[in-house]
C-alpha cells in the first residue's frame, strides 16, 4: 500500500496528466478509510503536494473610495447663525439651523419665510427689520401656511392618531418621564450598566420620580441637575460634563420653529390623544408653540451623540436612546413624526458643530476623563474590562442590551414608515466634519475612512425632508458604528493592539457589499460578522482577522500572508467562495464543533502553508480516534508546516476534497 504522503502529494505534481489526476483523485476517495486507519495506527501523516505555487494576493480595485465635502455652506462653519431676533439670520439662506431643515419646504409652505413667529428684529448690517408674523398657530385659518402634499400631511398626523390610540400604560408612563425630566438625565439610562456610575460622577439628579395622582398638578418643575456639575467644581468629571453642556451652543430649535410655523399634531386633529398626565403641558400660546422641529428630540439626540463620543463602549446604545426619546414625543401626542425627524437632523448638526468646535486636545481630555472615572467607579482595570462591564447586563436590566433590536428600532425611527417619494437614485453625501462623530468609536480609521463609513451606511435617498444638501438627514450613525456598509473601493485597515480599546478589537456587523478588497494590518483584531458580499478579496498581513459569520469574508479570494485568520466563533462553516491561500508566515485558527462547525469550505483551491491551530467550541468534547474536518475544497495544494491541537497529538490527512485532522493520542 502506498504511503499517504506519496499518494496525497501526487495530484499537484506537474508531471501528472489530466487523466492520471482524475484517477488519483478517485483513488484518494476510495482509500480514505484505509488511510485514516493507517494514521491511527501510527502510519504516515499524509500531506498535500510536495510543493505548491502560491497565488498572488487579490488585486482589488486599486483605489480607495472617498466622500468629498458637499459644495454647500456647511453647518459646522455657520452654526453661530442659528439665532432668532437677529435680522441677519432670519431666512433659510442666512440661518444654518433653518437651512439644514429646508427639505420640509417641499411638503409645507410657511405663511412667511422668515424667523418671525412672535418675533421681531431691528434692521442690521443692511438686512431689513423683521416684523412679527400674523400667524395665529391655528391650522387652517387665514394666517396659516399651506400643505404641499396632502398624502404626506395625512400620514404625518395619522401616524400620531394611530400611535396615541394604541398607547399602553407603560408607554404613557415612559412618555411622561421623557417629557417632564431633564432630557440629559433621561438619556443617561442608555448607559445601561454604566448609568449609576455616570450619574454619580456627574452629580446628576432629577426630582421627577413619580407620576402625580392629580394630573392637574403636573408642571415643568424638575428641580434636579439635568447634566450634572462641570468645570473645576467637579475635578473627576467636570471636563466630561462641560463637553456635554457645550452641545447646547447655537443649538436652539426656536429659530426653526418660528420660521416653519407648523402646528403640533393635537392642533391638527382632535383625534390625537395627548397623554392625560401631559394635558397641562399644552401651550396656550399657539403662535409661539410650533411643532416642527421637536426641541425635546433635538436635545436628546445632541446629548446622546456627545455621550456616545465620550463613552464609545456604549456608542450605539446611547444613539438608540436618543432616538427613543424622540419617539416618546409621538407616543405622548406632543409631536408628529416629521417634528421628531426635524429634531434629529438639527440635533445631529448641533452635536457635530459643537464637537468640531472643541479642540482635539480638549476632546481627548474629556474622553480620557470619562473613561478613567468610569473605570475606577466600576472596578475595571483595563479598557477591555470596562467594555465587558458596559455590556454585562441582560435585557431585563439593560433594555438596550439587544444589539439587533437596537439596529431595527433605530432604522425604523429614522423614517417612521414614510415612503420614498423623491429621487431614489441620489448618491449619499457626508456633512463637512462629520467624521469626528466616529473619532472615538473607530479610532484606528483615518478621517477619510470614517467619512466613507458614514457614506456607505447612509439611508437611501427619497425620504421626505431627509435629502438635505449636507447629508444630515440620511446619516445612520448607529449603522456607522458597525463599520463599512460597502467596499466601493479598497479598504486598508491597520490596528495597534497596544493602544487598547477598539484599537485592539472591533467588530464590523454590517452586511458589506461592493467590489473592493479588504486588507488587514497591525497587531489588533478585526472581526467581520455580517453576511458579506464584497467581491474584491481579503488579504491578511498582520494581527488577527476573525470570521464571525459563515459569509464574513465575502465572495473573493482570501489570502493569509501573515497574522491569524480565526474561524469558527460563530459556530458555522465559513464559506470562502473565491479560494484560500496561506503562506508560511500565516496561521489558520479553527474553533471546531460538531457537524463541521468551524471548518472552512471553498469551491475553489486551498493552497496551504504556515500553521494550523485547532481549538474546540464550548460543549464539544472530541476524543482520541476522532477525525475532524478542517477544510473542504475542490483542490488542496501544499500543506501546513505545523499543526497544533492543545491536549492532543494529531496527524493531518490531506484528501482530494480537503483536509481532516486525526486525533491519534493525548499530549
Amino acid at each position: 500500500m502506498p504511503s499517504s504522503a506519496s499518494l496525497f502529494s501526487a495530484e499537484s505534481r506537474p508531471a501528472q496528466s489530466a487523466v492520471s489526476l482524475l484517477a488519483v483523485r478517485a483513488l484518494r476517495v476510495a482509500l480514505m478509510p484505509a488511510l485514516l486507519a493507517l494514521s491511527a495506527c501510527g502510519g504516515g501523516s499524509g500531506g498535500g503536494s510536495d510543493s505548491a505555487a502560491l497565488p498572488a494576493a487579490p488585486a482589488g480595485l486599486g483605489f480607495a473610495e472617498t466622500a468629498p465635502v458637499p459644495a454647500v455652506p456647511a453647518f459646522v462653519d455657520n452654526a453661530a447663525t442659528n439665532q432668532r431676533g437677529d435680522a441677519r439670520y432670519a431666512t433659510v439662506d442666512t440661518n444654518a439651523g433653518v437651512r439644514v431643515l429646508s427639505g420640509f419646504l417641499d411638503l409645507w409652505e410657511p405663511s412667511t419665510r422668515l424667523v418671525d413667529a412672535g418675533q421681531t428684529a431691528p434692521a442690521r448690517d443692511g438686512f431689513p427689520a423683521v416684523a412679527a408674523s400674523k400667524w395665529s398657530g391655528i391650522p387652517g385659518d387665514a394666517t396659516d401656511g399651506a400643505v404641499k402634499s396632502a398624502a404626506f400631511q395625512a400620514e404625518n398626523v395619522g401616524f400620531v392618531v394611530r400611535t396615541t390610540a394604541a398607547r399602553t400604560p407603560a408607554q404613557a408612563e415612559a412618555a411622561y418621564y421623557d417629557d417632564r425630566r431633564g432630557k440629559n438625565y433621561s438619556v443617561t439610562d442608555g448607559m445601561g450598566p454604566l448609568t449609576a456610575a455616570w450619574r454619580q460622577a456627574a452629580r446628576q439628579s432629577t426630582t421627577i420620580t413619580g407620576i402625580p395622582a392629580d394630573a392637574g398638578t403636573v408642571r415643568y418643575d424638575d428641580q434636579g441637575n439635568n447634566t450634572g456639575v462641570g468645570g473645576s467644581a467637579n475635578a473627576d468629571f467636570g471636563l466630561a460634563i462641560d463637553f456635554v453642556n457645550s452641545m447646547g451652543n447655537n443649538a436652539s430649535t426656536e429659530p426653526a420653529k418660528r420660521f416653519y410655523k407648523y402646528a403640533r399634531p393635537w392642533r391638527w386633529s382632535s383625534s390625537v390623544q395627548v397623554a392625560p398626565t401631559l394635558e397641562p403641558a399644552k401651550s396656550g400660546t399657539p403662535a409661539t408653540d410650533g411643532g416642527f422641529p421637536s426641541g425635546h428630540s433635538a436635545e436628546a439626540v445632541r446629548n446622546a451623540v456627545a455621550m456616545a463620543y465620550l463613552v464609545p463602549e456604549r456608542f450605539q446604545e446611547m444613539l438608540a436612546r436618543g432616538l427613543e426619546l424622540g419617539e416618546m414625543r409621538i407616543v405622548a401626542g406632543m409631536h408628529s413624526p416629521m417634528d421628531v425627524i426635524g429634531g434629529r437632523l438639527l440635533g445631529q448638526a448641533s452635536a457635530l458643530g459643537n464637537i468640531a468646535a472643541t479642540s482635539p486636545d480638549a476632546r481627548k481630555a474629556a474622553r480620557a476623563q470619562a473613561q478613567q472615572t468610569l473605570m475606577k467607579a466600576t472596578g475595571a482595570a483595563t479598557p477591555e474590562a470596562l467594555m465587558a462591564f458596559a455590556h454585562s447586563q441582560a435585557t431585563a436590566q439593560d433594555r438596550f442590551a439587544d444589539a439587533a433590536a437596537n439596529r431595527s428600532n433605530y432604522r425604523r425611527r429614522l423614517v417612521f414608515g414614510f415612503a420614498q417619494t423623491g429621487d431614489t437614485t441620489r448618491a449619499a453625501v457626508v456633512p463637512k466634519g462629520a467624521e469626528v462623530l466616529l473619532e472615538t468609536r473607530q479610532p484606528y480609521l483615518s478621517d477619510a475612512q470614517r467619512r466613507v463609513v458614514l457614506k456607505t451606511t447612509a439611508l437611501p435617498s427619497g425620504y421626505p425632508t431627509m435629502d438635505d444638501a449636507e447629508g444630515f438627514g440620511r446619516l445612520n450613525l448607529l449603522a456607522a458604528g458597525d463599520g463599512y456598509g460597502a467596499f466601493n473601493g479598497d479598504v486598508d485597515v491597520s490596528m495597534d493592539a497596544s493602544l487598547g480599546g477598539f484599537h485592539a478589537l472591533d467588530v464590523w456587523r454590517n452586511d458589506i457589499a461592493g467590489a473592493g478588497k479588504l486588507t488587514k494590518r497591525g497587531s489588533g483584531t478585526l472581526a467581520l460578522a455580517g453576511t458579506n458580499r464584497f467581491s474584491g478579496g481579503t488579504e491578511l498581513v498582520a494581527g488577527t482577522l476573525r470570521a464571525d459569520s459563515a459569509q464574513a469574508l465575502g465572495t473573493g479570494a482570501v489570502y493569509v500572508g501573515g497574522g491569524t485568520l480565526a474561524v469558527g466563533g460563530a459556530g458555522s462553516t465559513v464559506q470562502l467562495q473565491g479560494g484560500y491561500a496561506q503562506t508560511a508566515a500565516g496561521t489558520l485558527q479553527a474553533q471546531l464543533g460538531s457537524a463541521d462547525a468551524g471548518a472552512i469550505a471553498t469551491p475553489g483551491t486551498a493552497v496551504l502553508g504556515g500553521t494550523l491551530v485547532i481549538a474546540f467550541r464550548a460543549g464539544f468534547a472530541p476524543k482520541v480516534g476522532d477525525t475532524l474536518t478542517v477544510i473542504r475544497a475542490k483542490d488542496v495544494q501544499g500543506e501546513f508546516g505545523q499543526i497544533v491541537v492543545p491536549g492532543f497529538r494529531a496527524r493531518a490527512v490531506y484528501g482530494a476534497a480537503g483536509l481532516q485532522v486525526l486525533l491519534v493520542g493525548t499530549a
